[in-house]
């Protein structure tokens, strides 16, 4: 674990000097997630403001034995699992009708998963758990009859290139048998979109500024909390969410660890997050693109969220 953490470190530190000394500044929301801020985005996802896991969780509860019989997997992978809290939902179900013999947790959180692992192992003794500390992005799939659940809308963190890129990775690894539940957030009014990443209690921002904060913590750095504010707005013309942290004066930051200088005029932004929102018909053709056929697509009531379960397309070729 311990040479885990340290690489993690280096990338931190990598993607730092690249992401902060680049126009605009940007940074990979997956920083956003250590021990502090796992536990912040656990807190989010209760908020009334934030639909997206009740909607998840409704779709999941009405069409879990569906997934079950469908997929029949040994293996349920889950990428940025988190606290692993709906997963319970396919657990039970895949244990109860399906033939599931593993379950493997993967986030780059630690904290989430040693506490996701020791919460789950009493209610799943008869199931072997393997959490495994990695970016879903280059993890790679242990053998078996996989189904692997990308839940929580996490996927719309990725960019365009990047959806691309991961997709065509994943699905180069998938064998006939294996299957794909994608959980994604639904474009909508956005004023619901909006208040769903700026919340009314300041929850959302505690876990955007709280990037700074871990800056400060593993790099040295000497941001200014105060000297920053959460804004969250919406891009109707890539039809994502952005988070940001508005520099509310001219400062200069420095970081002990590679020694950087970082300067930010007053009002300059820095993007901490991009949550893309998707179309139906779009996300089918995305997936069709990469090798991937959609078999089910189910939402909630208010259709505000969507869950997809895709298949490798057996005539698919790479390139």
């Amino acid at each position: 674990m311990s040479t885990q953490t340290a690489t993690i470190d280096l990338d931190l530190l990598s993607d730092v000097r690249k992401g902060l000394c680049s126009t605009p500044k940007t940074l990979s929301p997956k920083w956003l997630y250590d021990a502090v801020g796992s536990y912040l985005f656990e807190a989010i996802t209760h908020l009334p403001e934030y639909y997206p896991t009740r909607a998840e969780a409704t779709i999941l509860a009405e069409h879990s034995t569906t997934i079950a019989r469908f997929t029949q997997a040994d293996t349920l992978i889950e990428l940025g699992s988190g606290f692993s809290e709906k997963t319970r939902l396919l657990l039970d179900t895949m244990g109860s009708i399906g033939n599931l013999q593993r379950y493997c947790p993967v986030d780059i959180s630690t904290s989430a998963l040693d506490a996701a692992a020791s919460s789950l192992a009493p209610s799943y003794q008869g199931l072997t758990i393997e959490p495994v500390v990695a970016d879903f992005t280059t993890f790679r799939l242990p053998k078996g009859t996989r189904l692997v659940a990308f839940l929580g809308g996490t996927f719309g963190n990725l960019l365009p290139a990047e959806r691309s890129r991961f997709l065509i990775s994943l699905r180069g690894q998938m064998q006939p048998g294996d299957a794909l539940l994608l959980g994604v957030d639904l474009v909508k009014d956005p004023d619901t979109l909006v208040r769903a990443y700026d919340d009314a209690t300041g929850v959302t921002a505690a876990f955007n500024l709280n990037l700074l904060a871990r800056l400060n913590r593993e790099l040295g750095a000497d941001f200014d909390l105060e000297a920053f504010e959460h804004r969250a707005v919406w891009d109707a013309d890539h039809e994502w969410i952005e988070m940001r942290l508005h520099s509310r004066r001219e400062q200069t930051v420095t970081t002990l660890a590679g020694g950087l200088t970082i300067g930010f005029a007053t009002g300059e932004e820095l993007r901490t997050e991009v949550s893309a929102k998707f179309r139906p018909t779009s996300l089918s053709r995305e997936l069709a693109a990469s090798g991937l056929t959609t078999q089910h697509w189910w939402t909630d009531p208010h259709e505000y969220y969507g869950l997809t379960l895709a298949t490798p397309t057996a005539s698919h070729r790479a390139g």
